[in-house]
């Protein structure tokens, strides 16, 4: 399965929106997400690939896209 509807999946499990609402400019203020819906998220993503993601690295992550590009990269470098 590709990553982006992996995220998906974690994304619509954890703040329960529509999957068509995800494209890649959707910000998860947009989608309702508070912090702890993030948090759930961010965890979620880092057990699914196998990687960590520095708080730093986190807090600028805004949009659904941000979220798939980055893990997309982390996950690239870990081959």
């Amino acid at each position: 399965m590709p990553t982006e509807d992996t995220i998906k999946d974690i994304v619509v499990k954890i703040i329960h929106c529509d999957r068509e609402l995800l494209t890649s400019d959707s910000t998860f203020k947009e989608l309702e997400a508070d912090s702890l819906d993030l948090v759930q998220i961010l965890v979620a993503l880092e057990d699914e690939f196998n990687i960590e993601i520095p708080e730093e690295d986190a807090q600028g992550l805004t949009t659904f896209g941000g979220f798939v590009d980055y893990v997309n990269n982390k996950v690239a470098e870990k081959s």
